[in-house]
């Protein structure tokens, strides 16, 4: 089970913002942070304050890595040739979670951890339970056949709130998604901004 799923709403009052677009975000309601000091004023953010919150919302786009998991991810956009900020979203997107979550095979990236975790996804015709698995380009992912009339599964495909990028291939009556390639920033249909350079800026101080 995802540690934050029980909280995960608190993510978007602590960004203030609705960084799934869910219909159902709090801060559809009310604007200002989670718990008794969250009316405040809120004064000028530094430098510091931007990048981490930069850091922060694009981690917790993903289910709320942990730090190490998601240091462990810039790492290796950092050592690859090419654009990192691109780089680092590219490698995001290809964890299996993120596949099956913008694949519509679920309603929320916490149900797709939660989902692979327990094995209702294949790759390339092999159970994979590991959320944070890397696809390749040309990999095929599927609902198992016992999972794909799971009430979560049927009612994913359907929801009007969001669509199938381009970079995915799918086939929702056979619950198949081909991952065609990778994605770079403005590929991605993030219902916020991200900002991938500020998350550069900071771990480039800390």
């Amino acid at each position: 089970m995802t540690k934050r799923t029980s909280a995960k709403y608190k993510i978007d009052r602590r960004m203030g913002e609705n960084i799934w677009g869910r219909p159902k975000s709090p801060v559809n309601r009310r604007e200002y942070g989670p718990g008794q000091h969250g009316q405040r004023r809120k004064g000028k953010m530094s430098d510091f304050g931007l990048q981490l919150r930069a850091k922060q919302k694009l981690k917790g786009y993903y289910g709320d890595m942990t730090e190490k998991q998601f240091r462990r991810v810039f790492s290796d956009a950092e050592r690859a040739k090419g654009d990192t900020g691109e780089l680092l979203i590219g490698l995001l997107e290809r964890r299996l979670d993120a596949v099956v979550y913008r694949a519509k095979f679920v309603p929320t990236v916490f149900a797709a951890r939660q989902f692979v975790n327990h094995g209702h996804v294949t790759v390339n015709g092999r159970r994979v339970n590991i959320p944070s698995y890397r696809v390749q380009e040309g990999d095929v992912i599927e609902v198992r056949e016992k999972s794909k009339q799971m009430a979560l599964v049927i009612e994913a495909s359907q929801l009007p709130e969001r669509d199938v990028p381009d970079y995915l291939d799918v086939d929702h009556n056979k619950m198949v998604a081909t991952f065609v390639r990778t994605p770079g920033l403005s590929d991605v249909p993030y219902a916020v901004q991200m900002e991938p350079n500020l998350v550069i800026e900071y771990y480039a101080q800390n």
